[in-house]
């Protein structure tokens, strides 16, 4: 919204410091500002309101400790972070771009899937929430939004380099990077480690028509949605931790779009450039902002929970920001304690079957599932637990971003 008008004052009244808001470094800066102060000041606003509505949280008894003294924390804590998101790409970001348009219909779905379980939790006192194929659903729905408007947007495109296109910066002037660059519509991703990196999906089907790659991209775009997010919704179970973990993520991937959004740095390191991409930056340090702001809350002891309305929308953004940087390929690292934490209660169950139906009895991997639980077990206090895996998380962030220059 501000973008325009200050566009507008500008182009009409040449009013000094109205180009600032043409930066995209400037907006993000004050996005990822204005989230944390919106976080800050109105949290502990809504935390009370939280707890005038009795909105509090009801813990299972699985003999952790600590555990009780979590009853009757304020939940729906999400909601803050929803506002604190999309007030500040609204403001500051061209909602007219394709890109940003997604995430906030990302944010906006997920969070409303969210809320609508959590309400039935705490207002319904039905412990089991959202029935699970309904959150399916959800994820499955966005899933098909997101996949057809990345496959038939006119905007969402490549720019593939020309043969006579230069490969240094110092070669490249604005009016060489729009003659020798051509943009087109393409299904292709980033595979890490590899020197000609691109994979494009229509190879999965090669039987399949080119106009037909896009059943089979979407196919793949809802499974990682689902993936993604329902990783998230797994890894917070103790304070900090899904807060902590997805601000990490956030912030690299908005040094991809900016690297990607850049046709001197994506030809510099070599990795694809794609248009309009650059305007998600602003929309990722909202995100990130928004993350260390509900820690101020949430972190050891927790004032308040995100609840599934937190954790579902920022598993979906986080997956929505993968695909449209192109990096979806990149998520099993970036976001491999959201896949740990997964594994581990797919890896508890399964085994606990396998054992019953072999032995009579069933048997355990873990000491509990998800892996932060097992931790618990093993008497290791939680904020040791969740600032152990903040650091996994940055050295995975850390390998994540080698890997532009490790091919």
């Amino acid at each position: 919204m501000l973008y325009y008008i200050f566009d507008y004052i500008e182009n009409n009244f040449n009013l000094p410091g109205a180009g600032l808001f043409q930066y995209i470094s400037f907006r993000a800066g004050i996005a990822a500002l204005l989230s944390l102060v919106i976080t800050i000041t109105f949290g502990k606003r809504l935390i009370n309101i939280l707890r005038r509505k009795q909105v509090g949280e009801e813990i299972r008894d699985l003999g952790l400790e600590g555990q009780a003294q979590k009853k009757g924390t304020p939940t729906m804590g999400g909601i803050i972070i929803i506002a604190a998101i999309l007030i500040p790409t609204l403001l500051f970001a061209r909602i007219d771009n394709v890109y940003v348009a997604l995430l906030i219909v990302a944010t906006v779905w997920l969070g409303l899937v969210g809320f609508v379980d959590d309400y039935i939790k705490v207002f319904k006192k039905n412990k089991e929430g959202l029935a699970g194929r309904f959150k399916i659903a959800g994820q499955v729905g966005l899933g098909l939004i997101v996949g057809v408007a990345l496959s038939f947007s006119d905007a969402v495109v490549v720019r593939e380099v020309n043969r006579d296109t230069p490969t240094s910066i110092s070669q490249l002037s604005s009016d060489q990077s729009v003659s020798n660059y051509e943009d087109v519509k393409s299904t292709k991703t980033t595979v890490p480690f590899f020197k000609n990196n691109e994979f494009d999906y229509g190879s999965l089907v090669p039987f399949l028509d080119r106009n037909y790659t896009w059943i089979v991209y979407t196919l793949i775009v809802i499974l990682i949605i689902t993936a993604v997010s329902n990783g998230a919704n797994i890894t917070d179970g103790i304070d900090g931790l899904a807060a902590g973990t997805s601000a990490i993520i956030g912030l690299t991937l908005a040094i991809f779009a900016y690297l990607s959004g850049r046709v001197d740095f994506s030809s510099y390191l070599n990795i694809m450039y794609i248009p309009n991409l650059g305007e998600l930056v602003i929309f990722c340090t909202a995100f990130v902002g928004a993350c260390l702001g509900f820690l101020w809350y949430n972190a050891y002891p927790a004032q308040v929970f995100m609840g599934d309305t937190g954790s579902l929308s920022l598993g979906g953004i986080i997956a929505v920001l993968a695909l449209a940087v192109r990096k979806e390929i990149m998520l099993p690292v970036l976001c491999g304690v959201f896949l740990v934490e997964n594994l581990s209660v797919i890896i508890q169950v399964a085994y606990f079957k396998y054992t019953k139906r072999k032995f009579g009895e069933g048997r355990r991997i873990f000491l509990m599932s998800p892996l932060h639980h097992h931790y618990q077990k093993k008497n290791i206090h939680e904020s040791k637990i969740v600032t152990r895996f903040w650091i996994v998380g940055i050295l995975l962030a850390i390998f994540s971003l080698a890997t532009l220059k490790v091919r």
